[in-house]
């Protein structure tokens, strides 16, 4: 069972690399959690090393722009390795003829690569990083262009493999909702972020490369997300401390509150085991 700790101060001392997760843990995508960039910069502070792993589908330098103004120390992490980062090799790698699927402020995931951008209907390959209109938008609203794409067998590379995230008091749908149903038609979809290996991978380099080599024993994921966060930290063997105040809190919350009986009958019926578990991080 996932013992609860009162801070990750409780803990930092036992690791020397922490990957965290940012939208959820960090922010809700509107305001910032401050005790939890405190948190983290105390843990710096300490001698761990912090990497933010995000399935944000843009690049490092726009989620750092994000993270300012949304108010998230830059005292909270070392590095950052995103989503999109991973992803421009699968985009890289793909056919040239590219549909962006998902809001015009997503082009910079697309910079500098040898890709041309086209219509939907003269498209090689997707590249999901969300909806058109994620406030009003489901998935459904994209089935038929969808059942399109997969009769031309195209693949839909999807940048964010989020369900949702929260922002503010509210759950959105991101493009790994997108990536589902394309998979549940048949369709070919082509993944690096969470829960996906490439990205830790890249996490770990990077942490590699600023600190030097550690005993991976010594690594510790935050992260708050079931499919991606949870199941990605565990498959790669961390240590994982589970945010329960996330997206998931509507399976074990009693009056606001978690309900640790409930919590741990989720994670029965899901199959993991957290080593740690806080509300927020603090």
């Amino acid at each position: 069972m996932a013992e609860r700790i009162g801070g990750l101060a409780d803990i930092s001392a036992r690791y020397d690399v922490i990957l965290c997760d940012v939208w959820g843990v960090l922010h809700n995508g509107i305001d910032p959690f401050p005790f939890a960039g405190m948190a983290l910069s105390a843990a710096r502070g300490a001698g761990a090393m912090v990497v933010l792993v995000t399935n944000s589908p843009r690049p490092r330098p726009g989620v750092e722009t994000q993270l300012g103004a949304i108010g998230v120390l830059d005292t909270a992490y070392d590095s950052i390795i995103t989503s999109g980062d991973v992803t421009r090799r699968l985009i890289a790698e793909g056919p040239r003829k590219v549909f962006l699927l998902g809001p015009e402020r997503d082009l910079p995931l697309l910079d500098g690569l040898d890709i041309e951008r086209v219509g939907e209907a003269e498209a090689e390959s997707i590249v999901c990083t969300g909806f058109f209109d994620d406030e009003t938008e489901t998935p459904e609203d994209y089935r038929d262009m969808l059942t399109a794409w997969r009769d031309r067998k195209v693949p839909l590379i999807c940048a964010n493999p989020d369900l949702v995230v929260e922002r503010g008091e509210r759950l959105i749908p991101c493009a790994g909702a997108m990536a589902a149903l394309y998979a549940e038609l048949g369709g070919e979809t082509r993944i690096a972020g969470k829960p996906h290996r490439p990205i830790y991978e890249a996490a770990l380099a990077e942490a590699k490369a600023l600190r030097g080599d550690f005993d991976q024993a010594r690594v510790l994921a935050i992260g708050d997300g079931m499919p991606t966060d949870v199941r990605g930290a565990l498959s790669a063997g961390f240590d994982l401390l589970y945010i329960s105040d996330g997206i998931h809190a509507g399976e074990y919350a009693q009056g606001g509150r978690t309900d640790e009986a409930a919590m741990h009958a989720y994670f029965e019926r899901e199959q993991v085991s957290p080593t740690w578990w806080m509300p927020r991080l603090a």
